[in-house]
Parts: C-alpha cells; sequence; structure tokens
C-alpha cells in the first residue's frame, strides 16, 4: 500500500513563481516567432533579424527550453513526476540554443546587445538547473508521483 506523502507548502510557491517566471519566456517567444510589431519595435532592425533568422535547429532548442520549463512548471504544480523530465528537455534545448548564440555567434550577439544576454543566460541557466534538482529532489520524496 502507497503511503500519501503530504504536499509541502514550497511545492505550490516554487511552482507558482517558476510558472510565472517561465510564462515570461513563453511570452518572448510567441511575440517573436509571429514578429508582433509592437514587441518587436524595441529592438532595430538588425536585432530583429537576428531573432528571426535562426535557423530550424536553433529555433527548436529555443522552442524545447521554453515550453519544457513552461510544462515543468505546470507539472510541479499538478505534482507530476514527469517534471523532472521536463526540465530536463528545457536544459537540453537551452543548451542548444547556447550553441547557436555563444558558441557560433558570440561576437555579433556582442556587438548587438552587449554583456547583457550572457548574463541573462546564466541566470535562466541557475535557475533552470535549481528547478531540475528541485523537482528532481521532490520526485525522490514521493511528493511528485
Amino acid at each position: 500500500m502507497d503511503v500519501a506523502v503530504k504536499t509541502p507548502w514550497h511545492l505550490w510557491v516554487v511552482g507558482a513563481v517558476s510558472l510565472v517566471w517561465n510564462a515570461f519566456g513563453a511570452v518572448d517567444y510567441v511575440m517573436t516567432k509571429i514578429q508582433n510589431p509592437d514587441y518587436l519595435a524595441a529592438f532595430t532592425p538588425e536585432q530583429q533579424a537576428w531573432f528571426t533568422g535562426f535557423p530550424v535547429w536553433a529555433n527548436a532548442g529555443w522552442a524545447l527550453g521554453v515550453w519544457g520549463s513552461v510544462i515543468g512548471s505546470l507539472l510541479l504544480l499538478v505534482r507530476s513526476r514527469h517534471a523532472v523530465a521536463a526540465f530536463m528537455v528545457s536544459l537540453a534545448g537551452l543548451a542548444v540554443s547556447c550553441v547557436y548564440q555563444f558558441g557560433m555567434h558570440y561576437g555579433d550577439l556582442m556587438r548587438m546587445f552587449g554583456t547583457f544576454p550572457m548574463i541573462f543566460t546564466a541566470v535562466i541557466w541557475v535557475i533552470l538547473i535549481a528547478l531540475f534538482l528541485y523537482a528532481r529532489k521532490q520526485a525522490a520524496a514521493g511528493v511528485l508521483r
């Protein structure tokens, strides 16, 4: 017989805050992909061309990174152990995206945006790794089913 594990209060906080955080990435992704003129107006034509010129494989990495995190946050909130896999997919997507942006186009990125993308991407890595480790710990504790 399985013993029910009480849901700790922090699961709801982490799940909700991570969903809000990841929703920003989802909005950015969607607005960029549909080429929303109001959203893209904040960027120069060169920067807009950069965003819309990603090759298919880099777009796939970006999509996996963004949507893996959104799904991972939702899965945390429904207490599913599959949150671990979703965050793992997101990590893989982020890695692919970073290969394109920083591995293949570092100079272009720095020239157009300065150091902001590097700093912001480091923050994303830290948060995503923390979410993955948190989900893994909650799954091991039996909180996620």
